[in-house]
């Protein structure tokens, strides 16, 4: 995988060890171009994988990262892939090792834009987007978006979230939420 825009454009991502599906090249490019400019913002990347998002964030002017991946074979790729985009551009990107919920349940931050990424066989991807909503994890403007496979639904309301932008990427969506 490779960072697609910003100061790290071009940069190679190394994957971890175990079960991943890395987001791909188009689709991430086409979501940190809809956001435009994240000079400043603030970033949570859930179900990590790699760190390639919260990487992208960084290099793309976010100063405020945080990511979150449960699966233990993948935390030392992880953290060296962090660690060398830390040292490079003097961002510190914080790592959470532990099950998305119960980061979800814990965070006490608010963040410009929330990216999910779940397996495509995860099923909770609604009460997730309900724990954010509820938890008001995401900033007034900010936006809360997640990528699902076609063949699920996810609705164009949830609480005060509203579906503000939907893209299809082959047998991918990524939708936009916003309150």
């Amino acid at each position: 995988m490779r960072i697609t825009g910003g100061k790290l454009k071009g940069r190679v991502i190394k994957c971890p060890d175990g079960i991943i599906r890395p987001a791909m090249d188009r689709m991430r490019e086409s979501v940190f171009a809809i956001l435009g400019d994240l000079d400043g913002k603030s970033w949570l990347d859930l179900f990590s994988g790699s760190g390639t998002i919260a990487i992208e964030a960084v290099s793309r002017g976010s100063k405020e990262v945080q990511l979150c991946e449960k699966d233990k074979i993948k935390v030392k790729q992880v953290l060296e892939n962090v660690s060398i985009t830390e040292k490079e551009l003097g961002v510190k990107i914080g790592c959470h090792f532990m099950a998305v919920e119960l980061f979800l349940k814990r965070c006490k931050d608010k963040f410009d834009y929330i990216f999910l990424d779940p397996p495509f066989p995860y099923k909770y991807r609604l009460d997730l987007l309900k724990i954010i909503e509820q938890r008001q994890l995401v900033k007034e403007g900010g936006f809360v978006m997640i990528h699902y496979p076609e063949e699920d639904a996810l609705p164009e309301e949830i609480g005060t979230l509203t579906l503000k932008d939907k893209r299809i990427y082959g047998r991918s969506i990524v939708n936009f939420y916003s309150f």
